[in-house]
């Protein structure tokens, strides 16, 4: 894994690498996003991570494939695949805080998960989690 940096709305803000604001993406999961965005022939793709309320537990992880990007979304990347990004809204961000977005491939399920450390508990898909 590697430390990325966010690009926030000031330019002073650009480049934030404190570990309390720290938010990782996998080489793994990078890969999967260049897969996905190649076999859709879409090269602005990208995946948005957003946290609702809901879920068995509280809180729910939504991902979802999008073009588009606010200002101040917070935007991950891995340096092994720069054209791969994840999207983050600033207060779903407060939720991720120190977590590593992964992406999971077993027999059953193919998956993007979220490894988040403030999360207490979890429901037995990991989609959904409470603080």
């Amino acid at each position: 894994m590697v430390k990325i940096s966010f690009d926030l709305p000031t330019e002073e803000q650009k480049t934030e690498t404190a570990s309390t604001q720290q938010l990782l993406l996998t080489e793994r999961a990078a890969k999967r996003i260049l897969h996905i965005m190649q076999k859709k022939d879409e090269d602005h793709l990208q995946l948005r991570l957003s946290v609702q309320g809901g879920g068995c537990s509280g809180y729910s992880y939504i991902f979802k494939l999008t073009t588009e990007q606010k200002a101040d979304d917070i935007i991950i990347q891995h340096e092994s695949t720069p054209d791969a990004k994840v999207v983050v809204d600033p207060m779903s961000f407060n939720y991720l805080k120190g977590s590593t977005i992964d992406f999971e491939e077993t027999l059953e399920v193919s998956q993007f998960v979220v490894n988040n450390p403030n999360a207490t508990s979890s429901c037995g898909c990991g989609s959904s989690f409470s603080l």
